[in-house]
């Protein structure tokens, strides 16, 4: 199998949204329920640092980047967002993904990642851990899920080697 990475275009558009649609079915991805408009996605997260998977020209999995305050003295500061496309997961596309979306955010000056995981989606912890992510807390009964039950969040952080 052949997997590249690329920058993301508007014409992977469905592609993203099915994934993050199997994302959603997963129960543990997110919290949300639907996936959102093109625009409103699109308005949510940065305009840079967005990325694609392929895998033998199918795509595979999307990562990207939101702010995570408005403040000018948190613009280093980035929320990640990963998927893997049902088909693909377990295959180290993940790791590939978020080791390239870490590249192109120092690329942009971010200084620090974070990520808001389900303490049920273990996969994801792993992932991230692999890359350099630490687990620097739960945030207990942080969200309510599609099924109205109540989510323990881990917080999780990659500092930049370029921080001083």
């Amino acid at each position: 199998m052949t997997v590249s990475v690329r920058e993301m275009t508007p014409e992977d558009w469905l592609d993203v949204a099915e994934i993050y649609r199997q994302g959603i079915l997963t129960g543990d991805a997110t919290l949300e329920a639907v996936v959102p408009t093109h625009e409103a996605w699109d308005a949510a997260h940065a305009p840079r640092c967005r990325l694609v998977a392929a895998a033998d020209g199918e795509t595979a999995g999307w990562a990207v980047l939101s702010p995570v305050s408005a403040r000018r003295v948190y613009a280093g500061v980035a929320e990640v967002s990963i998927y893997i496309s049902e088909k693909h997961r377990g295959q180290k596309i993940g790791q590939k993904l978020l080791n390239a979306l870490i590249e192109e955010s120092e690329k942009e000056g971010y200084w620090t990642l974070q990520s808001a995981i389900s303490t049920d989606n273990h996969p994801s912890v792993v992932l991230h851990h692999k890359c350099g992510f630490r687990t620097v807390g739960v945030r207990e009964r942080l969200g309510r899920d599609p099924k109205g039950r109540w989510r323990d969040i881990l917080l999780l952080e990659r500092r930049s080697g370029k921080v001083g």
